[in-house]
């Protein structure tokens, strides 16, 4: 990869796959299922950061990662409309996140790739939210 095109192209086409595999398998009928999608993507940075070994990377990682984990909380607890706007938030974050941190375990085709998967997982997310005006049950609150 790394030649500018492959890495949109396999990213964009994992991320249509992945909406579409949900729900077909209806494994998109459970509330939760685009909020772990937002939670697995937003914690590859902090993989690539512990690969990369370098302890500068870390707050950087860790800041961006909670960023991501607390809106895919609230699209759980409050409205996936959140946990859309988080998936494309994160494929923002993808674009500047080699200007702002310096994670040399990061693959250099990994921003863009991680981009064009995000922001067709958002998308498609909106779309059925849009499309179906029968809302998803809200979890149910454990009995204290």
């Amino acid at each position: 990869m790394g030649d500018g095109t492959l890495e949109y192209l396999i990213g964009g086409a994992v991320g249509l796959l992945s909406s579409l595999f949900g729900t077909v398998t209806r494994f998109d009928r459970e509330r939760v299922f685009y909020p772990v999608v937002l939670v697995v993507v937003a914690a590859y940075y902090l993989l690539f950061a512990a690969i990369g070994g370098s302890p500068a990377a870390w707050p950087g990682e860790l800041a961006g990662a909670a960023v991501f984990i607390v809106l895919a909380v609230l699209g759980y607890r409050v409205s996936l409309w959140i946990a859309a706007a988080g998936l494309v938030g994160h494929g923002l974050f993808d674009l500047v996140h080699p200007l702002i941190i310096n994670d040399p375990g990061v693959p250099k085709w990994w921003p863009a790739f991680c981009f064009s998967a995000d922001i067709p997982l958002g998308a498609y997310l909106a779309w059925r939210l849009s499309r179906f005006s029968v809302k998803p049950p809200l979890p149910a609150r454990p009995h204290a």
